[in-house]
């Protein structure tokens, strides 16, 4: 039961930082994934990467918060599918704005992303998932979720959203055998966090806040994710793992 042999995943913004390395991790546990972004370049560069080491796995390029792609991913698993274990909401933006700035298509548009998105995706695939005796959405939330962390409001608001999405889904649909749980990562290195990550003040600022004296990488992230998707988390659900090295128990 530590893997996935047999599973059929989804993962959403899959062609980079933490959703790659679900992607990646998932077919190393047996998986077969589709993944979804919206630059047809890059996924053609991962499908063909991942495709050469005889993984099974597909991309398809996609706007999730687009109701039309959304319908378009529908479609492909019903196709080629017709069924659905694992799905993971990843895809997210952020726009670094003091919220007296924000316009307001640039709220509706990370409001859209990060928490209208994974709710509307998970209902369309909610038939795909209940024929299914343990299947499982697995959302990536923040540490911005419960706490405020530099990242701005409208991204914390999104999050914060997200979780609560993540306990109320988690109960309406456990008679459904749908598990539904939410990770919290605190700062990782991926292409989103790198011109951030890269002032060297503020990555300080971080690594002093962390107990574990670091930010995260990609797969450390990734392997919670994969245990959730697993069977032998059978029965966990409605539950937020943070993973943020300590920060969120350190005082002084």
């Amino acid at each position: 039961m530590w893997n996935l042999e047999g599973k059929k995943a989804l993962i959403t913004g899959g062609t980079k930082g933490i959703g790659k390395a679900v992607v990646e991790e998932f077919l190393e546990l047996g998986a077969e994934v589709l993944f979804t972004a919206r630059n047809n370049d890059g996924i053609l560069a991962l499908e063909t990467e991942l495709r050469k080491k005889s993984f099974k796995v597909s991309g398809l390029q996609a706007d999730v918060s687009s109701g039309d792609a959304q319908d378009k991913v529908r479609d492909w698993i019903e196709e080629n599918w017709g069924k659905l274990d694992i799905l993971v909401n990843n895809a997210g933006i952020n726009i670094r704005k003091k919220a007296v700035e924000y316009k307001e298509e640039e709220l509706r548009k990370v409001l859209e992303i990060n928490l209208i998105a994974p709710f509307q995706i998970s209902r369309k695939l909610f038939p795909l998932l209940e024929q299914e005796q343990n299947s499982s959405i697995i959302n990536i939330a923040s540490s911005a979720a419960i706490q405020d962390v530099g990242t701005g409001t409208p991204y914390s608001m999104s999050k914060s959203g997200l979780l609560q999405q993540t306990r109320s889904l988690a109960v309406e649909w456990a008679s459904h055998g749908i598990r539904v749980n939410a990770v919290s990562p605190w700062f990782t290195k991926t292409p989103l966090t790198q011109g951030y990550l890269s002032n060297e003040e503020k990555l300080h600022s971080i690594i002093e806040k962390t107990p574990l004296g670091r930010v995260a990488n990609a797969q450390e992230i990734s392997s919670i994710v994969s245990f959730l998707a697993m069977d032998k988390s059978s029965f966990v659900t409605g539950q937020n793992i943070v993973a943020d090295g300590g920060m969120s128990i350190k005082a002084i």
